[in-house]
């Protein structure tokens, strides 16, 4: 079979795509899907990515962690937010975190709408991520979750690092994929150096979180795979 694999560069396009049938891995590099994939290898039971912050208030009762970021910053009186160093193995394993933030949930919903089925990618769990796309029979969706349905940097560049990893296992290619590749190509040897290009980038340093910055950036730390199933991320090898 020849599969597709193509790269929705923001969710405000994935109207577009036809995605029924498709494999959709959901990009929001820094910082949500890198925290997720991190939280989930170190023992998380499940994660509930959830659209609202009030959204979380529903499951407040029963005794879940309540993780919520707005534009970088965790929401006051919830536990966490979207720090990949609040979910180290003592702080999730065993537990199920409800998490929303700015990006990278709201593309999981709208994805999870039409999707054949739904993963979290990051440069984190990249290998383990690709070497398992390569072995499944479907077409493949990189969905950027972009910041506030906008074109960004870093999403993109972890959608062109999936294809430059994948692209002799697919045999059709859109120029989205074309365009990230060569972004990814040109920035691999200095991804953080890059990224100080980017607009996030300087929302992020006026936060003062450099190091998660340089966490999310890490190659290969991370087995897991994260799977959307029903409302909750698990472990696609639970």
């Amino acid at each position: 079979m020849s599969r597709t694999i193509e790269v929705c560069l923001t969710p405000a396009l994935l109207d577009l795509y036809t995605i029924e049938k498709s494999i959709v891995v959901v990009i929001d590099i820094l910082r949500a899907t890198s925290s997720i994939t991190y939280g989930i290898d170190n023992g998380a039971e499940a994660i509930i990515p959830v659209a609202q912050v009030d959204d979380c208030l529903a499951y407040a009762d029963r005794g879940y962690l309540l993780a919520a970021e707005r534009n970088g910053e965790v929401v006051e009186g919830y536990d966490f937010g979207n720090s990949p160093f609040s979910y180290t193995t003592e702080k999730v394993k065993g537990k199920t975190i409800v998490l929303t933030t700015t990006n990278g949930t709201k593309a999981m919903h709208l994805a999870q709408e039409r999707a054949h089925q739904v993963v979290v990618g990051s440069f984190l769990n990249l290998t383990s991520l690709c070497d398992w796309l390569k072995v499944q029979d479907k077409d493949v969706l990189l969905l950027c979750a972009g910041w506030k349905d906008k074109f960004n940097l870093e999403d993109t560049l972890f959608a062109g690092a999936v294809v430059n990893t994948l692209r002799k296992d697919f045999v059709h290619f859109d120029d989205a994929c074309v365009a990230a590749e060569d972004m990814y190509l040109l920035a691999k040897d200095d991804l953080r150096g890059y990224l100080k290009k980017s607009s996030h980038n300087h929302r992020l340093e006026q936060l003062n979180i450099e190091e998660d910055v340089k966490f999310c950036l890490k190659l290969d730390i991370c087995k897991a795979i994260p799977v959307l199933e029903g409302e909750r991320l698990i472990s696609l090898n639970s």
